[in-house]
């Protein structure tokens, strides 16, 4: 079963990500019946057609215009779903042009590109990630996937298994991977929560990775920081979660 665009490209379906993201770490102030409602009704929204290997094109693309961004500047690849394409936002405003920006001020030279692809899941993901890290010198992976597995429903070592083999495929091309986790909603229980935590600091420990210990850390759940769906990041959250994710990938480009 696929729920189409459940971190998805199209702010007119906010209730597909609601489930997942309304009662995270620091948005725990959404009650359970809001949250299972919110489940139901993307479950009945939903389509059976899986995630494409390789979505259309406009939905990803270079974070940055930048003349000097060519097959000779080293790339850092933002790879994820909707939160890294940017959903709501303009290009511009989405963490991955973002980054472009704090590596151009700290005097980095490095193209980011925006592989972000909304509704993606970890299997789309591994079914696409050989094709996003052709065309150039990729030195960096941001993988940023699983929230749409833990909204779905799906098994976590199927999860933790399609993490892993494309952790594995970067590698492979010399590519270093940088880890963002996620965490599950509090409706799942404190053994599941606990589940998919240890799965994203056992892959970290496991491929030897830097990791994000939460994504969407300080953002999640915190209305003024939310798009009016009350999900997605706004323009102001995610400068946040472009400092999140930088202060962990500073110190590998070093």
């Amino acid at each position: 079963m696929n729920f189409p665009q459940s971190l998805g490209a199209r702010a007119s379906r906010p209730h597909l990500l609601f489930f997942l993201l309304a009662s995270f770490r620091l948005g725990e102030r959404a009650s359970c019946p809001h949250l299972l409602f919110a489940f139901l009704v993307a479950f009945s929204l939903s389509a059976c057609s899986g995630a494409p290997s390789k979505p259309p094109a406009d939905s990803r693309g270079a974070a940055s215009s930048s003349p000097a961004a060519s097959k000779s500047v080293p790339k850092i690849v933002a790879f994820g779903d909707s939160l890294t394409a940017g959903l709501g936002l303009p290009q511009s405003a989405s963490y991955p042009s973002l980054l472009q920006k704090k590596l151009a001020a700290d005097g980095l030279e490095y193209e980011v590109v925006n592989a972000g692809v909304s509704g993606d899941t970890t299997a789309g993901g591994l079914r696409r990630i050989d094709w996003a890290l052709e065309g150039g010198d990729v030195r960096i992976v941001i993988l940023e996937l699983g929230a749409n597995d833990i909204l779905r429903g799906q098994p976590i070592d199927q999860m933790k298994k399609n993490l892993a083999a494309t952790i594995e495929r970067a590698q492979a091309r010399g590519a270093r991977v940088l880890l963002a986790g996620m965490e599950a909603p509090t409706s799942t229980g404190s053994d599941y929560r606990r589940e998919i935590h240890e799965a994203f600091v056992e892959l970290a420990r496991e491929h030897q990775l830097a990791m994000i210990p939460f994504f969407l850390e300080g953002v999640a759940g915190i209305d003024s920081l939310n798009q009016a769906d009350g999900i997605h990041p706004n323009a102001d959250g995610t400068k946040i979660v472009a400092e999140t994710v930088y202060r962990s990938l500073r110190p590998l480009l070093d």
